[in-house]
């Protein structure tokens, strides 16, 4: 039987491209939604279209108090799908885009993010690990953002570079499980994230080909596939490790 994977946020933008590389590496894919029910059934087509078994169920990450009943649900669907209610990894991508300069964060922003970012992902994690299965993985999703600095993202940024302290942590306690823990840094990415920006913004876009050492701004599938590769036995020796995916961002 096929491993899977479960990912947060896979029906759009970077999550989407990692759900259908995670497939192509002969996966089975349970990933998550916030809202939009119509685009997650079409990533769950694509993925089927490839010869692998998807779910998608809606999630807000930042609800803490409605993570079991939705792990309760996924358990009753792996059940009656796949005959068993445990996952072999774990991808926390789901997150939003939110920026302001350190004065002008509320505390309402700072506790979004947080939510989502940190708080939501550290729960999460905590109630997946009684259904991941022994050799199985963890991959982070932090940020470039963590290493360099850009005016606007201070809170943001903390909440990512929590994470990779949580994922090295993570490495750490479940190493005896055989569980690997690591984190992903993408760099500036064109998608929607934080209204399209990189995507959309041509003078934006340009700078950030400037200052990233291979020339452009990234693509999804420049993310998609490093996140699949670590949902494969051939990263079985990868483990507490951030790796950052930028193409030589602010180098």
């Amino acid at each position: 039987m096929s491993k899977i994977a479960f990912v947060t946020g896979g029906s759009r933008g970077l999550g989407k491209d990692m759900v259908l590389r995670i497939a192509e590496k002969g996966l089975d894919v349970v990933l998550t939604y916030k809202s939009n029910k119509e685009e997650a059934a079409k990533v769950v087509e694509a993925i089927e279209a490839k010869g692998q078994k998807a779910f998608a169920v809606q999630l807000d990450t930042s609800e803490i108090d409605s993570f079991d009943a939705v792990i309760a649900e996924i358990k009753t669907t792996l059940k009656e799908k796949r005959g068993k209610e445990t996952i072999d990894y774990l991808v926390n991508n789901a997150g939003i885009g939110l920026g302001n300069s350190i004065t002008e964060t509320t505390e309402e922003q700072f506790d979004t993010l947080s939510n989502i970012h940190l708080k939501g992902v550290f729960f999460l994690t905590q109630k997946l690990i009684p259904i991941l299965n022994p050799g199985g993985g963890i991959i982070n999703v932090s940020s470039g953002l963590a290493r360099f600095c850009m005016p606007g993202y201070a809170a943001y940024a903390m909440m990512k570079g929590g994470i990779e302290v949580f994922s090295r942590y993570l490495a750490k306690e479940l190493g005896s499980k055989g569980i690997r823990a690591n984190t992903i840094a993408p760099g500036a990415i064109e998608t929607d994230f934080g209204g399209g920006a990189v995507r959309d913004n041509e003078q934006y876009n340009k700078a950030v080909a400037s200052a990233t050492a291979l020339g452009r701004a990234g693509l999804p599938q420049d993310i998609g596939s490093v996140v699949a590769f670590l949902c494969t036995e051939e990263a079985r020796w990868i483990n507490a490790q951030r790796i950052e995916v930028s193409g030589g961002m602010n180098i």
